[in-house]
């Protein structure tokens, strides 16, 4: 526990000198001994993956984000849906690992975006009755599975449906739209309620931007509502050359995580894509095996734009 306790001290330090821009973009800091390079992991339940398992905890990974317990037809808590075919996971076995120690439910979701935010208000209905059929884990909060980026012009009806749902409550935000780092946090700042927390999707995956430009947007947000309120999802994918995603290697996944160091890292997703393999190849790499080594601390203003 007092190791625990020091190693977050050390990450604290470096995320308030960003935060603070008492450092410069050529400024380094050290990356405290041990420190995970990620806390988190994220699972997109579906058909294939209702099971998950995973090495994850060797990265320092005990939370979970679950990304929902219904989406469409298909719902994963027992009492979930009548009409909806029930996918259900061995949740007792989930909760029972140790990177499930603690975690955030999804509510309903839909695989069609366009879709989803149409009805933002039946989600947010559905979500409310899965809170009564919660599952079997301990949960730490909630996430609202219906993804916000500057596209989504009607937020009156986005901040209706949030304000039914249970707290502790998050969303996940991302910027397609080119804001930049500054830009993307006044647009939160706008409609975000004071007490739901932000998942910011980090972007590298799909290449719309570097880590070092992702890490901007994420002190701009910790800016606006405080470090504990944002969390940072690290899409552990890349494009394939063939079409679709491909699993990122450890030497693309590494700097890309240690880029984060202050901030609740969550890999997107575990199941699908960071297989024991790619964690026993993060715990090798240089970054992760060599104490002491340097890392770049942007400063809080960055570069502010997608590469």
């Amino acid at each position: 526990m007092d190791e625990r306790r020091s190693s977050w001290r050390c990450a604290a330090l470096v995320a308030a000198l960003a935060l603070s821009g008492a450092v410069t973009n050529s400024a380094v800091a050290q990356a405290p001994p041990g420190e995970p390079l990620a806390q988190g992991v994220v699972w997109q339940p579906d058909a294939l993956h209702k099971n998950p398992r995973g090495t994850w905890d060797k990265l320092g990974v005990s939370h979970l984000l679950v990304q929902w317990t219904s989406v469409d037809d298909a719902v994963f808590v027992p009492g979930g849906k009548s009409t909806a075919m029930v996918h259900a996971p061995d949740w007792p076995r989930i909760a029972a690992e140790p990177w499930a120690r603690n975690v955030i439910v999804g509510l309903a979701g839909a695989f069609d975006e366009t879709w989803g935010r149409a009805h933002v208000e039946e989600l947010a209905e559905r979500s409310r009755h899965l809170v009564s059929v919660r599952p079997p884990v301990n949960v730490e909060g909630w996430y609202f599975p219906v993804e916000v980026d500057p596209t989504w012009n009607d937020m009156t009806r986005l901040r209706r449906a949030l304000d039914r749902l249970p707290r502790p409550l998050w969303i996940s935000v991302y910027d397609h739209s080119q804001l930049g780092a500054q830009g993307f946090a006044d647009w939160v700042a706008r409609w975000l309620p004071a007490d739901v927390g932000v998942f910011w999707q980090d972007g590298c995956g799909a290449s719309r931007r570097d880590p070092a430009t992702a890490r901007a947007y994420a002190d701009a947000l910790a800016e606006h509502f405080g470090p504990e309120r944002v969390r940072v999802i690290a899409e552990a994918f890349r494009p394939n050359r063939r079409g679709g995603f491909r699993p990122a290697t450890a030497y693309e996944l590494a700097p890309q995580l240690a880029r984060y160091q202050g901030f609740k890292v969550y890999l997107f997703d575990g199941p699908h894509y960071v297989s024991p393999t790619l964690v026993d190849g993060l715990l090798k790499h240089p970054l992760r095996s060599s104490p002491g080594l340097a890392l770049e601390v942007p400063s809080k203003r960055g570069s502010g734009q997608d590469s």
